[in-house]
């Protein structure tokens, strides 16, 4: 909840039942990981549901099974800039602004909040993300919580459901954030400048020590290896040009130049003991599925390794191919090792 609250403490779901004018029996408990709510729709359990600004079809483990999932949906809406892969599955798409038209507060993975105003009107019909929740709100008879008039109003909101917690935004206002071009939370009050280092002097511990903790090197889930039938690891992640599922940046025509299709990068010596010859089409297996890409050799990758950025979607869409076991502490897909084996696309 708001402030780093845990939607578990008695204490602060009281603090933000207030904070909301509801009652603290009305707040929800802690819920499942995003590919948990996944796996709950394909069992039926959710029915609906309403998508802000994500692509689970190009983004989520086992891409064709989150595929499937969703089409059994009774009711799906997307709220997003452009139609994705998920919004292709949508009952009713509703347009939302783009960063440059959308005002409001940011914060960064260090904390620091700045403002961002917005540098176009808004085109068309798009509204804004908050603009989109009010309606939905008031059409569900509960348009009195929510009823803003700018995200000044929320962002007020949030400064007063998040005094006293871990991230404090009480002492932000946008009047020192023009000013002052950045804070970083906690900031308790409107004269504190902000904290720049979170744990400086005491952890957040009644002891104020910290807590140091063995990990298990050898995980619950026994991780999946390369096998006869599958002796490569499989890893993804990111290349520069684009960003998350690619759902803008592959429409940008200065970005796509420079990576117009995805690619499977491998040493020159696991290439040639796969017979598969440098920049052209493969096909990588795993468990899961398959998809084509086009090779790309390399002298800086393992030997037992290949990879695949994760930016694109459908027949080249990586995700296809990993696991749908998920960390049994964080819950989080294994994005990172799978195993798979490969071949030169034109025989299969």
């Amino acid at each position: 909840m708001p402030g780093y609250r845990s939607i578990e403490n008695p204490k602060h779901r009281k603090y933000i039942a207030d904070v909301w004018g509801i009652h603290e029996t009305d707040l929800p408990r802690k819920g499942v990981s995003a590919f948990e709510m996944i796996q709950k729709i394909d069992e039926g359990e959710i029915k609906g549901m309403f998508l802000m600004c994500s692509n689970p079809v190009v983004s989520n483990p086992s891409a064709e099974f989150v595929k499937k999932a969703l089409e059994k949906l009774d009711f799906f809406v997307a709220v997003d800039m452009f139609i994705s892969e998920s919004a292709r599955l949508a009952d009713l798409i509703l347009p939302a602004t783009s960063y440059l038209e959308t005002p409001g507060t940011m914060t960064n993975v260090e904390g620091r909040v700045t403002l961002r105003e917005a540098s176009f009107p808004i085109r068309g019909e798009a509204k804004h993300d908050w603009q989109i929740i009010c309606d939905v709100a008031k059409a569900l008879g509960k348009g009195e919580y929510f009823s803003f008039s700018s995200p000044e109003d929320i962002f007020n909101e949030l400064r007063i459901a998040t005094r006293g917690g871990i991230a404090d935004y009480s002492g932000i206002t946008y009047d020192r954030l023009r000013v002052e071009k950045g804070i970083l939370w906690p900031c308790p009050d409107q004269d504190h400048p902000g904290t720049k280092r979170l744990f400086e002097r005491e952890f957040a511990h009644a002891d104020g020590k910290a807590k140091m903790v063995v990990v298990q090197n050898e995980p619950d889930i026994p991780k999946e290896k390369p096998c006869e039938d599958f002796p490569l690891y499989l890893t993804t992640g990111r290349v520069m040009s684009h960003y998350l599922t690619g759902v803008q940046t592959r429409k940008s025509s200065t970005l796509a130049a420079r990576e117009f299709e995805s690619y499977m990068e491998i040493h020159p010596s696991t290439a040639e003991k796969f017979q598969i010859k440098d920049n052209t089409l493969v096909k990588i297996e795993s468990k899961r599925g398959s998809i084509v890409v086009r090779s790309k050799w390399s002298q800086t990758i393992r030997k037992d390794t290949v990879f695949v950025p994760f930016h694109w979607a459908d027949s080249q869409n990586v995700n296809r191919l990993v696991s749908k076991k998920l960390d049994p502490t964080c819950r989080m897909p294994g994005f990172k090792v799978s195993a798979v084996k490969i071949s030169p696309a034109a025989n299969s």
